[in-house]
């Protein structure tokens, strides 16, 4: 039983899709080849199976010899069972090679995705990566599956020429030339198909990308009065889609088409041949029978080829996707060696001169709010910048261990689908008493009885079942129940109203002690209960205090909290 997902699905090679493809080839060879054994055994009974059937029609029927006709008859018997095992054994390959291929690639795709990070959505439309894993998957799985056919499909055309032509050498070659021949023919059609193919799945990563900017922005688009714009847009653009996927089926279906009548030609060309020899009595009526059994099962690999071709043009699409998707590279690089974090100390950003204390509340007022998120991504290592953490330096660091110390909850934090207690405590090893206090700390317990499901309430995706405060005070609670060693908010009171944010200001201190915590805020009530608050001016650290004691002396800092209140 194969287990996946794949504990360690591997380093691509990303060079090119045919190096991508003939990557994941390598990876999962030992099914891969089983496949090609059974496959290639599979496709060999079938193709020994005329010539038993002809030596049983000359030796039995023609000779009136039953002994003979019990003796091919239980080689036909063998052959079969041995087809069916075969068969079986395949097919069971085939769709684990299948799904090995999908994981495989789904699992590089998500990985490589979480470590390009912010970076992604700026380099490559969402409607591709959604496309990666809505379409593509499926093209690497079909690839794989094909392979064991296919192989079993040459080894059993060479076995066939070798039969005929140890019984015709004529028909030996008409044989051996024409099924190559007609792959020829089929050939021309197959470059147009990738380039068709190719724009086809261009034109549909970029209706996806337009297609979640309309689900992400549906309300702005409401309140402006612009969905019939949209929608017309959407709609032109699906035309434009529609009539590609024409093209590419158009194209498709005279290759099917050709696949069907050219083999068919051919088999009627080979019978009426092998007719022809036999009323010369160049061959007998068993061997006549057993050419056109030859013919026709013939039709087998000649549809694997070019299914294998169809196939393989389609991975090579998808291949170029994933290689496309792999070039892009995150902001900020991990180091070659990466350092140890301390146990305790100051995180200090050298840009602004912000020093965060350990085990303090400091809140964050700035001129500009670009200036504030600006610090909250250096200290979070979303952006660069040289930031310590005690005397290292976190770009000395390996990112994941920045990210175990220091988490950033900014205003566009997601909410994602599911039970309200899996939203809260994504990674599911919170106690029920932590989960609980985190909910409180963020007075977020309308949330929790506006439903009789309480904790099992189902929040829809991007949390759009909950108010903009609800929403808010949910990505609060989540980022309290993780209790980073350093905690970064940025507003994240913005969308509440006056009498929830003190009470959240009441608790937050008490509910971070022993830990760091920045929050960047111009709120009175959250400046208030801070330790210590440190404004900037130009994005750097020009006074720190108290809330009182800024509002007292620093002229530029009351005008920025003013206004903050005012807005």
């Amino acid at each position: 039983m194969k287990s996946l997902p794949l504990a360690d699905p591997g380093i691509p090679d990303t060079r090119s899709p045919l190096r991508l493809l003939g990557w994941l080839a390598r990876m999962q060879w030992p099914t891969l080849l089983g496949g090609v054994g059974f496959g290639t055994v599979w496709m060999l009974a079938q193709a020994v199976t005329p010539a038993l059937i002809g030596r049983a029609i000359d030796d039995g029927v023609a000779d009136q010899d039953g002994s003979g006709l019990l003796l091919w008859s239980g080689a036909l018997l063998v052959v079969g069972i041995v087809m069916a095992g075969a068969g079986i054994m395949r097919h069971r390959f085939a769709v684990i090679n299948w799904l090995t291929a999908a994981y495989r690639i789904v699992q590089l795709v998500t990985r490589r995705s979480v470590s390009v990070g912010a970076e992604l959505p700026r380099r490559m439309p969402t409607g591709e990566v959604v496309s990666i894993g809505a379409s593509d998957l499926a093209h690497f799985g079909n690839a794989m599956d094909v392979v064991g056919r296919f192989a079993g499909s040459v080894v059993a055309f060479v076995a066939v020429a070798v039969i005929l032509l140890q019984t015709s050498t004529f028909l030996g070659l008409v044989v051996l030339i024409g099924v190559p021949l007609l792959l020829v023919a089929i050939g021309p059609l197959l470059r147009p198909l990738q380039r068709r193919t190719m724009t086809h799945r261009e034109m549909t990563g970029q209706l996806n990308s337009l297609a979640t900017d309309i689900v992400g922005g549906l309300r702005v688009l409401r309140g402006i009065g612009g969905e019939a714009t949209f929608h017309g847009r959407y709609a032109a653009e699906s035309q434009r889609v529609r009539d590609a996927g024409v093209q590419v089926g158009r194209l498709q279906s005279v290759l099917d088409a050709l696949q069907v009548l050219l083999p068919g030609l051919f088999v009627v060309l080979v019978v009426w041949l092998g007719a022809r020899l036999a009323v010369q009595g160049t061959i007998t009526a068993g061997e006549l029978v057993a050419f056109y059994g030859y013919a026709a099962f013939l039709l087998v690999p000649l549809r694997t080829a070019t299914e294998f071709a169809n196939k393989l043009i389609r991975a090579h699409v998808a291949a170029g996707r994933v290689c496309r998707l792999w070039a892009v590279q995150p902001a900020l690089g991990q180091p070659a060696h990466p350092a140890d974090l301390p146990a305790r100390g100051d995180l200090v950003d050298h840009e602004s001169g912000l020093v965060v204390p350990a085990d303090r509340l400091l809140a964050i007022v700035a001129d500009d709010p670009a200036a504030a998120a600006a610090v909250a991504d250096r200290l979070g290592r979303y952006r660069a910048g040289r930031v310590s953490y005690g005397a290292r330096d976190l770009d000395e660091v390996a990112l994941s261990d920045v990210r175990e110390r220091v988490l950033v909850s900014d205003q566009s934090a997601t909410v994602f689908s599911g039970r309200l207690r899996d939203v809260v405590d994504p990674k599911g090893t919170a106690s029920d008493t932590a989960v609980e206090k985190a909910m409180e700390t963020a007075a977020a317990a309308d949330v929790l009885t506006a439903g009789a499901d309480g904790y099992d309430a189902v929040v829809e995706e991007r949390g759009r079942s909950l108010s903009g405060g609800q929403r808010q005070r949910v990505v609060l609670a989540r980022a309290l129940v993780s209790d980073p060693e350093v905690l970064v908010l940025v507003e994240p009171t913005s969308a509440v109203d006056a009498h929830t944010e003190a009470r959240v200001a009441e608790r937050l201190g008490a509910h971070r002690r022993g830990r760091s915590t920045v929050v960047a805020t111009t709120s009175p009530l959250l400046l208030d209960r801070a330790d210590e608050v440190a404004f900037l001016d130009g994005g750097r650290v020009v006074a720190t205090g108290t809330h009182s004691e800024l509002l007292a002396a620093d002229p530029a800092y009351r005008a920025v909290v003013t206004r903050g209140v005012e807005e």
